[in-house]
């Protein structure tokens, strides 16, 4: 018993530890988008005002880099705080991460996108739809994990507290919904749908709450 309880929790692990490798390199490529500018000019003083504004029109390359880390590091916190949670896996929770995994994967695209077009008042819609789109799936793909996890206990520490079980159900839930409304109000008006994705990944700059155990486990 205790080796097979030793295996399952090496299990989890294991899926941690891949998991954490995606992240690492995911927020990694984020920087590759922030590009050394080209200068044409050769004269010293007219070079370094050169320099110093083609540096200030990237900022569009800054706000998506780091928007996108902020996001990926929320996540991955978030990841490593669940993953304490889960006593066991099984092939349709690991199928479930990898679909999570893919669109943390993913991110680095839509970052490069806000960052190459976010400027462009005829692709800002597109530009925030997409990113929104993203951060929808991925919040999608984390409710789905826990669903499955959380159902009768199936994955989960058996001592946990129904009450904390239910409170994350709600939780996550309700950040599936507001990142659909995000994604919503970006087709309607660009903007404002970009604002709320911001306002929502600094709300859950917040820690999360601390596990609740049953009393005597």
């Amino acid at each position: 018993m205790q080796k097979s309880r030793a295996s399952a929790e090496s299990d989890t692990q294991r899926i941690e530890a891949f998991s954490d490798a995606v992240f690492a390199i995911a927020i990694t490529l984020l920087i590759l988008e922030i590009r050394v500018p080209e200068l044409n000019s050769t004269e010293g003083t007219s070079n370094t005002l050169s320099l110093a504004s083609a540096l200030f029109v990237l900022w569009p390359s800054y706000f998506a880099y780091i928007f996108s880390f902020v996001v990926i590091g929320i996540f991955w916190v978030n990841h490593h705080y669940v993953f304490q949670l889960y006593e066991r896996s099984d092939p349709v929770f690991n199928l479930f991460n990898l679909l999570f995994l893919m669109c943390i994967a993913f991110l680095p695209f839509p970052t490069a996108v806000v960052a190459r077009c976010i400027t462009d008042a005829q692709q800002l819609q597109t530009v925030v739809v997409l990113y929104a789109l993203v951060l929808f799936l991925s919040v999608l793909t984390w409710l789905l994990i826990w669903l499955y996890a959380s159902r009768n206990h199936r994955l989960l520490n058996r001592n946990l507290d129904g009450r904390f079980i239910a409170y994350l159900t709600r939780m996550y839930i309700l950040t599936s919904v507001l990142y659909f409304l995000a994604l919503v109000l970006s087709l309607w008006n660009g903007i404002a749908g970009l604002v709320l994705c911001v306002g929502l990944t600094l709300l859950y700059t917040l820690p999360p709450k601390k596990p609740v155990y049953r009393s005597g486990a």
